[in-house]
Order: structure tokens, then C-alpha cells, then sequence
């Protein structure tokens, strides 16, 4: 018997075993519970309106059945046949396992009063539940038959506090009330509604109040299922919670042990402005916690400046733990002593870093990364942070891979680089944000070794400021960025090829480049309840424009700055992502970057580093990174294994994206995609014919599509991907689309046109 029909015939059966055993350790006279299910069968209630309901009167319900998968019981079945294991594998697996539920242990009248009850909270004040039981074997199932009723709608809304101070910060929050004239009665809205107002009077200084503190009142015996809402301040409510409450001292601790009592604190010794430092050790300066602290003695209490306050303290990345305490001095007034508790992280380190890598190229390879830091280290909790890399790449599916050179890359390197906690500028530029801004100076050097083809030599040094509006946006801006690339080697073989074609040099050209860029960062994905979400990054870079101008610098005339050429460019990229979530499992997620690129004055292209490329494992998934365009070129070496293939690369790039993400099971999931770009050159290039950008670019795009699996661990993504062309820019018009070619069951259309990416990370 063929082996697949075996393979079906054990699942059967399996499965079967599975269905019959689950009854096995319900005891005489009872029966395993199935379940329960809510129906509401009001004709006057909307069929949109059941769909909501039902669900969430079914989750209230209580106990829950033995966990069910495809009418299966796994749990059930694990626990039925390890219930008596005391050793060996099965005593292992018994931890999986899942005792049954019996039916003797549901409470029905219970259940239907929570029914009833979450019903009148939703405003169905008339609502009325029964029950009826199922039995079938020995197995027993519940319907809850439910009757709801009209739901009652919000008549008015009444704030009717006194004229005391507490009283008129609630009245003065009704402007802005959740609760309309119209909407339907709804309990967790008032609970919400509470919340509003407890959340504004704690930015007005009322520290002990709390939202238990408020009572609205219902009056339902007006017609029409209509109600009147009365809000207003418990009676009960204590002297404290009335009161308005400022801050008398700031006491700080920034090298407090978790093992130290926090009772017999002393006034500190050293003065600050408004703050009282305990730091014996003068660890920290005291103008680190001064644009740290937004509250100042004599200031209103407010819920804000808390936040911020110990947002901005974890922000500085210095402190491994931020606790804060309020607390009333002994005073007959309303004041409150703030204390802030700050243990910092060890102030040096050595971490020792050994990574697999891939990129965009399909290079794949390994790292070791040794770093050192000093998180404190000039004593205004500045990061200092030095470190050494070595790794190795291969291009194990590019468009280089298989050749004899040019497929291997050795590369290392340094870094220094200083992070200083607040913006360093000759005037005085303030922020009122969540987040400490920072000022970054950067020195580098890197070394690469292309197997075969050429080594290059880069410095880099750059000198700017980052900063978070919130933790949506993120600014980054380099004042002054400077890169210099030199080649020291360049073999006979890549030599050669360079001078018979000059697009092969641009790899190899000395390159100069100063000037700022920016970069802008909205996100709002970490927002996973929200089923539409967003990502944006947009760039600007710049390079000799000023130092351009005044020298007169074109195309003609190359002008040099310390002996070296540099380049004159203007460069931006912009890249927007939608995510949207398909049911509670699944994701459609969607992309598209512009890019372009403009070379003038001192320059006759852009760098060969600013350039843009398309293709690889984060792009165009259907065709090798960097092997695409630019336009309707293709370069004839692509796919010849005795030639080094240059990367392929553009003045204007575009790219689309779009996958669906279904999860499968656990933490696998599946991925349906389709890609397109391809990239331009803004003028006419001889040695690649259609390579320009022109009205016609829609129909040189190059399109691909696949599947592929991940395996998403959280902390680590594992995908594979198999994707295939479906259209090629570079045919003959008329024969681009190539969908009635694809012939899976041909091995050199296989080798031909299937790719496949291994990859750490989501493509996007």
C-alpha cells in the first residue's frame, strides 16, 4: 500500500481515538459539559446588532469547555490516557494535559444572572434569560434563550456638583463629556466617563481623588425608554481628595540601592535650584535631573509632569529602575513631597556579540561585535559607547553567486560614538516631550575586501541631534555628516572590466560627501488593537551645496576640497507602510517607497553608495538583489558565472509591495505576496540603452510574486520565501509578461525563474 494512504489511515483512525476516549473519566450520572451558547431572540433587535451581542454574553459564561480543536479534545484526550502515569514519557506529556469539565459544575442560574446583569449594563433594562439543556450520551450542552428588550437611550446629561472647588473643576469638565444626548445607556461608558474626569481634575491638582469618588446617578422612569443622568461628588468623598495640592520639596536619589530602606532619609547636603540631591558619591551633575524635572517647588500637582517627569528619567538611559513616592510633609497644608528613587545600571561594560546577518544583497554571513560602554561618562549621564567588528559575507543567491570572484566580503571596522542627553547648540532650544533629546558625534572607519574585485577604505565622522515628539514621531538630524571612501586594491579582472565599460568604475570612484541630512519617523504600529495602522520614513540628504555654491563648482570646472573631489547631490527617499488586520490572526500588509536622486554642479551622478538598487530578499522578492534595471536594460552578464555582474543601480526608484500575512498555527505563519519596481537613471547613458526614466515607466516595472513561511518567535523572525517572475521588464514588448511561460514541472524553468530568500525579519 502506498505510503501517503498509510500516512491518512493512521490520522484517521488517530483522530477517531481521540472523539471516542474523551468521555472516558466523567463519572457515572454526570456528563462532560460542551459548552454554552447565548441566544437572543428579540425580532425587534437588529441582525448587526445580535452579532456583538451574542459573542459577548457568550464569553461571560462560566465554566469554560475542555479546550476544542476541529471538534477534537487533545487537552482531554492527553489527560484521559496519563491520568495514572507516574513515570516515562507519558508522565512528562501529563503536564499538557486537561481534566474534564463536568456538567455537574455549571452554575446555570448564576449564568443567567450575568447575563441579565451584562444586558441592564448595556441598557437593557428589561432583559430576561432562561435555559435549556442538551444531552446526547454522555455529553451535555446549554442554550441560554434570551429575551433583551428595548434598549434605553440617554436623555440628558447633569452635572450638579456645589460651588466648591472640587465642585467647579467637575462642572467644568462637561463641555467635553463622552456621554450624548441620543447615544444608548451604557455602564463601561460611564466608567469611562469617570476616568475622563478623574484624569483633567489630576492635572489641576487634586492628587487623592479618584474616579470612585464620583457617582451618576440614573433616572429610567421617564417614557419612551428614555434616561436622565445625574452626575455628581459622593458625600462620603474625604477632605484630602478636595483639596488642591502643591509640590513643597524635591528630594532625588541617583544612586539608590534596591537593598536600602527607604525610611530615615535625611535632608540632602547638596541644593540644586528647587531640588535636594542625595548623591554623596557625586555620581551625577546636578544639571542632568534639571532637564529631567518638570515639576519646581510651589507647582500645582498635575498628572503631566509626573509622567514626564519619569518618562525623561528612563529616557537618559542611565537608570535601570526610577521609583517615584509623594508624600505629605508635616504641615496643616495641602503639599505633597516628591521623592525620586534612581538606581543606575553598572557604568561600564564589555558585551561580546556574535550574529548571523542578511541583507538586502542576499549576502549572508556572520559578526563579531565587541563594545564598550560608559553610560555616565562625563558624569552628565552621557553614552559612550567604543566598538570593533569582523564578519564575513557570501552571496549565496545573487547575482554574483557562483562566481569564481566577487561573491565573498571581508569586512571590519570602528566606531566611537558620544551620546549626549540634551542638544548642544549656540542658542538655547527647549523641549517640553516625554523623551530627553540628544546630541550624537560619530567617528568611524570600515574596511572592505570584495574576493577578487577590489578593497575600499571609508571615514566617517558626523556631528547631530535626535529627538521624539512623542512615540509616534522621531526626528534625526545630522548638522554635518562626512564620508570619505578610498579604494587601496582594485584586481587586474575588475580593472579591466571597468575600463570596458565605465558603469563597473562607479563602484570603485573615490568618494567625497558632506553636508546634513534629516530623517522623519511616524509610526503608530505598536498600537496592535487599532485595525488600521501606519509607518512613514522620509529623507533628505544633502551634500557640497553650500561649499558648491561659493566655489562655482560644475560639471566642467571639478573644483577639490583638501586635495579630493567632493560630490554635490540632492537625494530623498520616502517609504509609507499600511498594515490592516484581517480578523484576530491575519494581516494585509502594504508598501510603497519613492526614491530620487539629483547630481549636479561638482557631480556628473550620484555616489555610487546613494545610488538606488532593487531586487533581494526586502524587495522585489521574485528577482536577485541589485540585478534589476535600471528601465528596460539588462545586463547581458547577469547569469553568466565566469563574469563579475556589477550592481545594478538608479537615479529614481519605485517599488510596491503588498502580502498577505494568515496565521497557520501557533507561532507559524503563511504569506501570499506580489512585488514591483524597478529604478531609472535621470538621463541617457549610452553603455545601458532604456535605462532612462520616462512617461512610459508604469510599463517597466518589474513584477514578481510567491508564498513563503514564518516562523515568528517574537524576539526573532525566521522567513522563507519562494517567489517567481511574472513580468520582465527588459523582453520585447508584448512578450513582458511572461504568467503564460510558468512551468513548474520544467527544471531549467525552476532554475531560471524560482528564488528563493532565506531572511531574519519581515520584509516590511
Amino acid at each position: 500500500m502506498n505510503r501517503i494512504y498509510i500516512k491518512y489511515i493512521l490520522l484517521l483512525f488517530t483522530s477517531l481515538l481521540m472523539a471516542c476516549n474523551v468521555t472516558k473519566n466523567v463519572p457515572q450520572g454526570d456528563y462532560l459539559y460542551t459548552g454554552a451558547k447565548v441566544k437572543i431572540e428579540d425580532k425587534d433587535i437588529k441582525r448587526k446588532e445580535k452579532k456583538i451581542l451574542e459573542p459577548d454574553l457568550n464569553s461571560i459564561l462560566r465554566p469554560k469547555p475542555n479546550t476544542s480543536i476541529l471538534g477534537l479534545r487533545p487537552k482531554l484526550w492527553i489527560y484521559n490516557i496519563t491520568k495514572t502515569a507516574k513515570k516515562g514519557p507519558r508522565k512528562w506529556i501529563k503536564k499538557w494535559g486537561e481534566p474534564p469539565v463536568l456538567f455537574s459544575s455549571v452554575k446555570v442560574d448564576y449564568n443567567r444572572d450575568l447575563i441579565v446583569n451584562r444586558l441592564e449594563n448595556k441598557g437593557f433594562f428589561r432583559a430576561m434569560a432562561t435555559s435549556d439543556t442538551s444531552i446526547r450520551g454522555r455529553k451535555a450542552s446549554l442554550t441560554y434563550p434570551t429575551t433583551a428588550g428595548p434598549r434605553y437611550l440617554i436623555r440628558s446629561v447633569n452635572f450638579t456638583t456645589d460651588s466648591s472647588d472640587l465642585g467647579r473643576a467637575v462642572s467644568a469638565t462637561s463641555e467635553n463629556t463622552i456621554l450624548k444626548k441620543g447615544d444608548n445607556y451604557d455602564l463601561d461608558l460611564i466608567k469611562a466617563e469617570r476616568e475622563r474626569i478623574d484624569a483633567n481634575l489630576k492635572e489641576k491638582g487634586f492628587y487623592y481623588f479618584s474616579p470612585e469618588n464620583l457617582i451618576i446617578q440614573v433616572d429610567s422612569t421617564s417614557e419612551r425608554h428614555r434616561v436622565d443622568l445625574y452626575m455628581n461628588i459622593k458625600q462620603s468623598t474625604a477632605e484630602k481628595a478636595r483639596d488642591i495640592y502643591k509640590i513643597n520639596h524635591i528630594y532625588i536619589y541617583p544612586n539608590f540601592k534596591l537593598r536600602d530602606t527607604i525610611k530615615g532619609r535625611t535632608p540632602a547636603p547638596l541644593k540644586y535650584k528647587d531640588f535636594y540631591i542625595i548623591d554623596r558619591t557625586k555620581m551625577f551633575k546636578p544639571q542632568v535631573f534639571e532637564r529631567t524635572m518638570f515639576f519646581h517647588e510651589g507647582d500645582i500637582y498635575n498628572r503631566t509632569d509626573h509622567n514626564l517627569s519619569l518618562s525623561r528619567l528612563m529616557s537618559l538611559g542611565t537608570f535601570k529602575f526610577v521609583k517615584n513616592q509623594f508624600e505629605e510633609p508635616d504641615s496643616s497644608r495641602a503639599l505633597l513631597d516628591a521623592y525620586y528613587y534612581l538606581t543606575p545600571y553598572t557604568k561600564k561594560s564589555i558585551r561580546a556579540e556574535v550574529t548571523g546577518t542578511t541583507n538586502s544583497a542576499n549576502f549572508t554571513g556572520s559578526e563579531f561585535t565587541l563594545s564598550w560602554r560608559n553610560r555616565n561618562a562625563f558624569k552628565g549621564a552621557e553614552l559612550l559607547t567604543v566598538s570593533a567588528y569582523i564578519g564575513t559575507d557570501v552571496q549565496v543567491s545573487g547575482n554574483n553567486s557562483g562566481t569564481a570572484y566577487g561573491n565573498k566580503i571581508l569586512r571590519y571596522g570602528a566606531e566611537v560614538n558620544l551620546g549626549i542627553p540634551r542638544f548642544i547648540t549656540p542658542f538655547k532650544v527647549s523641549s517640553n516631550s516625554a523623551f530627553i533629546p540628544r546630541t550624537n558625534i560619530t567617528l568611524g572607519y570600515d574596511f572592505l575586501n570584495r574576493e577578487g574585485s577590489y578593497t575600499l577604505n571609508s571615514f566617517r565622522t558626523s556631528l547631530g541631534y535626535s529627538w521624539k515628539e512623542s512615540l509616534e514621531k522621531e526626528h534625526r538630524l545630522t548638522v554635518l555628516g562626512v564620508t570619505y571612501v578610498q579604494p587601496s586594491r582594485v584586481s587586474r579582472e575588475y580593472d579591466s572590466l571597468s575600463k570596458a565599460n565605465p558603469m563597473y568604475k562607479h563602484a570603485i570612484d573615490k568618494q567625497f560627501t558632506f553636508g546634513p541630512t534629516y530623517n522623519f519617523n511616524y509610526t503608530n504600529t505598536h498600537k496592535t488593537y487599532k485595525t488600521n495602522t501606519f509607518y512613514f520614513n522620509g529623507n533628505l540628504d544633502l551634500s557640497g551645496n553650500i561649499v558648491g555654491l561659493i566655489s562655482g563648482a560644475n560639471r566642467e570646472k571639478e573644483k577639490e576640497l583638501f586635495g579630493t573631489a567632493y560630490s554635490q547631490y540632492i537625494r530623498t527617499e520616502l517609504d509609507f507602510r499600511y498594515y490592516r488586520k484581517l480578523g484576530l490572526n491575519s494581516q494585509w500588509a502594504n508598501r510603497v517607497i519613492f526614491g530620487y536622486g539629483y547630481a549636479y554642479g561638482n557631480s556628473r551622478s550620484l555616489p555610487f553608495t546613494k545610488q538606488f538598487f532593487i531586487g533581494g530578499t526586502n524587495s522585489v522578492r521574485a528577482f536577485r538583489a541589485r540585478s534589476l534595471g535600471p528601465g528596460r536594460y539588462r545586463d547581458e552578464n547577469l547569469g553568466n558565472d565566469n563574469i563579475l555582474a556589477a550592481d545594478q543601480s538608479g537615479d529614481i526608484k519605485l517599488e510596491m509591495n503588498s502580502e498577505f500575512r494568515p496565521k497557520l498555527f501557533s507561532i507559524v505563519r503563511g504569506a501570499l505576496f506580489v512585488d514591483a519596481g524597478n529604478v531609472w537613471l535621470l538621463n541617457s547613458d549610452p553603455n545601458r540603452p532604456g535605462a532612462k526614466f520616462t512617461k512610459n515607466f508604469m510599463k517597466e516595472l518589474a513584477v514578481g510574486t510567491g508564498a513563503g513561511i514564518r516562523v515568528d518567535a517574537s524576539i526573532l523572525v525566521v522567513r522563507l520565501d519562494v517567489a517567481f517572475p511574472i513580468r520582465k521588464p527588459w523582453l520585447p514588448e508584448g512578450e513582458q509578461w511572461v504568467i503564460d511561460d510558468i512551468s513548474f514541472g520544467s527544471k531549467a524553468w525552476r532554475k531560471d525563474n524560482l528564488v528563493y530568500n532565506l531572511a531574519i525579519g519581515y520584509p516590511f
